[in-house]
C-alpha cells in the first residue's frame, strides 16, 4: 500500500536545496570555461595524455605513465619528501607517492595463466599493485575528538545524486548523545572513455562543499573494489587512531543509524565489540562458474569453497578489527570480488563473521517484485536494506521519521 498519501512534506532542507541547485549551475559553467580552454589549448598539449587532470591541474606532478588497467599517477618529483613513519613502522602520513604498477611478468608463461580466461588477465598481472597516490584526502576527519562511528560509503564519481541522498539521510555527520558520526564516500577515477577531466573538476568542487570525499589515482572498476578495501584499511590505520567503530556500505542501501547505534551499544554493554564484525554473512558458497555473471571466477583463478564472508552491501566492523585486518591483508593476495577478499582476511585472524538479521543485502526479500521490500515498518526495524535509488532512499527515510507512522509487532521474515 503506498503510505505517500498520509504524509506532507515538509519543507525542511531549504539550504541544501539551493546548495545543490548552485552545484548544477557552478558545474555547467566549469564544464564550459573547461571546453573553452582545451580549444585554446590545441596543440600544446603532451603526446601522452594523463589520465586525470595530471600536470595540468598540480604542476608538481608529472604527466603519468598510461595503463589503460590502472590509469595512475605514476611519477613524481624525485626530491618528494618521504613521509617520516612512527617507531613501530606506521607511516604518520599517506605515503603512497611513487608507484611504476608494471605488469608482472613471471606469471606470462605460466600454464594456468595460458588457460585464464582473457577478461582476467590485467587484473593477474597487475594484482601486486596494492597501495595508489591519493588525489583527494581528508586527514582532519578524524582529528575532530573521538569519533565514535565512521560512516564509510564506497560511491563513483558519476553517482552525485547518491551521494546527495545520502548525506541528507543516513550519512548526515551528527552527534547522537555525545558520540559523533562521521562520513566518508571512497571513490578511484573515471573508467576509460569517460570525461575525466571534467568529471575530476566537478568531484573536485564537491569536495570543496562537503569535505567527505578520499580518492585514489585507480580505475573504478568492479575488480578495484579491492584496491578501495586494502587503501581504505591502510588510510584508517594511518588518520583514526581514536575512531571506535566504522560502518562500511554501498552509495544504494538504506541505513537506521539509530538501530546501528543500538547494536553497538549492545555489544559494547556484552563486552563482544573488540572483534565485532557483524552483517549479511554467507556461508558454504562457492565461486560462480557462470561466465554471464558478474562474479564470474574461473577455476584457474580460484577453486576452492569461498569462506565465510559478509555482503558488502552494508556491515559493521569495530576499530580494533579494522586494524588487525590490515595487517593481515597485506599477507593475503588481492581478489577480484572485495567481500570475499575480507572473508580471507578474517579467516586468516581466525575470525568468524557474525550473521545478523538485521543487515538485508539482498532486499526485505529475495523476490525483488515483493510489496515488503517497500514497507516502512520493516525499514524502521532494520539496519540495512539493500538496494534504492536516490529518490526511493530519501522517501522512505521520510516516512520512516514520520512520527505518525504507527508499526505493529511484525514477525520475522
Amino acid at each position: 500500500m503506498d503510505m505517500d498519501p498520509f504524509f506532507r512534506r515538509k519543507r525542511a532542507g531549504l539550504v541544501k536545496s539551493l546548495l545543490s541547485l548552485s552545484l548544477i549551475f557552478a558545474s555547467v559553467l566549469m564544464i564550459l570555461k573547461l571546453r573553452l580552454s582545451e580549444k585554446d589549448a590545441v596543440g600544446t598539449k603532451h603526446g601522452q595524455e594523463p589520465s586525470w587532470c595530471g600536470s595540468d591541474c598540480f604542476p608538481s606532478i608529472k604527466a603519468p605513465v598510461q595503463s589503460n588497467f590502472w590509469r595512475l599517477n605514476a611519477e613524481t618529483p624525485s626530491n618528494t619528501v618521504n613521509s617520516q613513519r612512527v617507531s613501530n613502522g606506521t607511516p604518520t602520513s599517506w605515503d603512497a607517492q611513487i608507484l611504476n604498477c608494471s605488469e608482472d611478468e613471471s606469471v606470462k608463461n605460466q600454464d594456468w595463466f595460458r588457460r585464464l580466461d582473457p577478461r582476467f588477465h590485467q587484473f593477474v598481472l597487475h594484482r601486486h599493485c596494492r597501495y595508489f597516490p591519493m588525489l583527494i584526502n581528508h586527514p582532519e576527519k578524524c582529528a575532530d575528538g573521538e569519533v565514535h562511528l565512521l560512516m564509510v560509503v564506497k560511491s563513483v564519481i558519476e553517482q552525485h545524486d547518491r551521494r546527495e541522498a545520502v548525506r541528507k539521510t543516513w550519512g548526515k555527520e551528527h552527534t547522537v548523545d555525545g558520540k559523533k558520526i562521521k562520513t566518508l564516500f571512497l571513490l578511484g577515477t573515471p573508467t576509460t572513455g569517460k570525461d575525466t577531466k571534467n568529471l575530476q573538476k566537478l568531484i573536485e568542487y564537491e569536495d570543496q562543499i562537503y569535505e567527505d570525499i578520499l580518492q585514489w589515482d585507480f580505475m573504478d572498476t568492479f575488480f578495484n573494489l579491492t584496491l578501495k578495501e586494502v587503501n581504505f584499511l591502510k588510510w584508517f590505520n594511518i588518520y583514526c587512531p581514536r575512531v571506535k567503530f566504522i560502518f562500511k556500505g554501498d552509495d544504494d542501501v538504506f541505513v537506521s543509524t539509530h538501530n546501528l547505534l543500538e547494536l553497538i551499544g549492545f555489544k559494547e554493554q556484552e563486552r563482544k565489540d573488540v572483534d565485532l564484525f557483524a552483517g549479511d554473512t554467507i556461508s558454504k558458497a562457492i565461486p560462480i562458474r557462470n561466465r554471464q555473471s558478474k562474479y564470474y571466477i574461473p577455476k584457474e583463478l580460484y577453486d576452492r569453497p569461498y569462506p565465510p564472508y559478509v555482503g558488502g552491501g552494508g556491515f559493521v566492523m569495530s576499530s580494533h578489527l579494522a586494524r588487525r585486518l590490515f595487517a593481515v591483508s597485506e599477507d593475503v593476495e588481492l581478489y577480484p570480488i572485495d567481500d570475499v577478499f575480507l572473508g580471507m582476511c578474517l579467516k586468516k585472524l581466525n575470525v568468524a563473521p557474525e550473521l545478523h538479521s538485521a543487515f538485508r543485502t539482498f532486499g526485505i526479500t529475495r523476490h525483488k517484485a515483493s510489496s515488503l521490500n517497500r514497507e516502512p515498518c520493516f525499514y524502521k526495524s532494520l539496519i540495512v536494506v539493500h538496494k534504492l535509488s536516490a529518490q526511493e532512499l530519501l522517501r522512505m527515510w521520510r516516512i520512516v521519521h514520520n512520527k505518525d507512522l504507527v508499526c505493529t509487532q511484525w514477525t520475522s521474515i
